[in-house]
């Protein structure tokens, strides 16, 4: 004869009351085993609701749960709607920006593409997909200029000499010319390559004028009078053009702030004939400075433009409008 203990709890009350059915006492003898195994195999049940406790932390998880699951959808769908703009892409085009001896005799933009009501909003979205995808330290004044303000005709703060069309960078400086120490790298690389920039003029040059067919990568004038031949242009490389230019092509690699990887960004030989007159017009941000590295010679005007990064935009800050104006693939 043994006592039966039980696990603890429910469990010892209810093999104790089995005991007492078997053995009147809870006193079990060998003859009361088999009922007694019977009995114990029974599944345990637990009282009936839950404990309060155990109730909570249910509906807490499940809550969370959810939570997290529509995050992700909508993590999901406006990536989609911010990077699936491929076709709209050509909206934000920093262009060529013309011939590079416009003046500033007026306020007006260039009417480059990427100019409207609807480029603010596509700005906006490509912000928040990169600020998703990276972070938004640093971001201060580019999150500013997506939003639209300051800019021109937005109030006070906008110098009369800044009327970008596109994206307008608060708290730049703005001069007529950027000191040279500013972009020392750079323009002293651009110097250095000077005979061999104007040997690679020499082999894409022609009479400009007018009288023979357009040869191969000069594009349409621009302007009466105005022609380029771009290596990068709205920040594609021109495979065909840079192949012919190789010291102009290798100058461009050799840049630390050509901005390459940009829609601002353009490189290559504007020429302006003689008596040719531009309008004045402004570019389509104040986040790029355009080097000229001319040519003082009789005859056509020759300008090798290339456009860097205003040096007091911010790596951090450069990366995120890589990212907003990229080029389309």
């Amino acid at each position: 004869m043994w006592k039966g203990n039980g696990l603890g709890g429910k469990q010892e009350a209810a093999i104790e009351g089995t005991g007492r059915e078997l053995g009147g006492q809870g006193n079990w003898g060998l003859e009361d085993a088999p009922g007694l195994l019977a009995r114990a195999s029974l599944p345990i049940m637990f009282p009936w609701p839950l404990p309060l406790t155990s109730s909570a932390l249910t509906l807490l998880l499940g809550a969370l749960t959810s939570l997290f699951l529509w995050y992700c959808y909508r993590l999901g769908s406006q990536d989609m709607q911010a990077l699936g703009v491929g076709s709209q892409a050509g909206g934000i085009n920093g262009g060529p920006g013309g011939c590079p001896e416009a003046g500033r005799s007026g306020p007006r933009s260039c009417g480059e593409p990427g100019e409207g009501p609807g480029t603010e909003g596509l700005v906006s979205r490509r912000l928040r997909a990169y600020a998703r995808r990276y972070s938004w330290a640093g971001m201060g004044r580019v999150r500013r200029a997506a939003q639209g303000g300051p800019g021109p005709g937005r109030g006070p703060g906008v110098l009369g000499i800044q009327r970008p069309g596109l994206l307008f960078l608060p708290d730049l400086p703005s001069a007529p010319f950027v000191p040279r120490d500013a972009q020392r790298h750079d323009v002293e690389l651009l110097e250095s390559s000077f005979p061999a920039i104007l040997r690679d003029f020499g082999a894409v040059s022609w009479d400009f004028s007018g009288s023979t067919p357009l040869p191969r990568g000069w594009s349409s004038p621009l302007a009466p009078g105005c022609y380029q031949l771009l290596l990068y242009q709205a920040g594609r490389c021109q495979p065909s053009n840079c192949r012919r230019c190789p010291g102009a092509y290798r100058a461009l690699r050799g840049l630390r702030s050509f901005m390459s990887a940009n829609t601002f960004g353009n490189a290559g030989f504007s020429v302006l004939l003689p008596g040719a007159r531009l309008e004045g017009c402004c570019g389509p941000t104040n986040a790029r400075v355009r080097c000229h590295l001319g040519s003082a010679e009789d005859g056509p005007r020759v300008v090798f433009i290339v456009d860097l990064w205003h040096p007091n935009v911010a790596g951090a800050e450069r990366q995120a409008l890589d990212f907003v104006f990229a080029p389309d693939p």
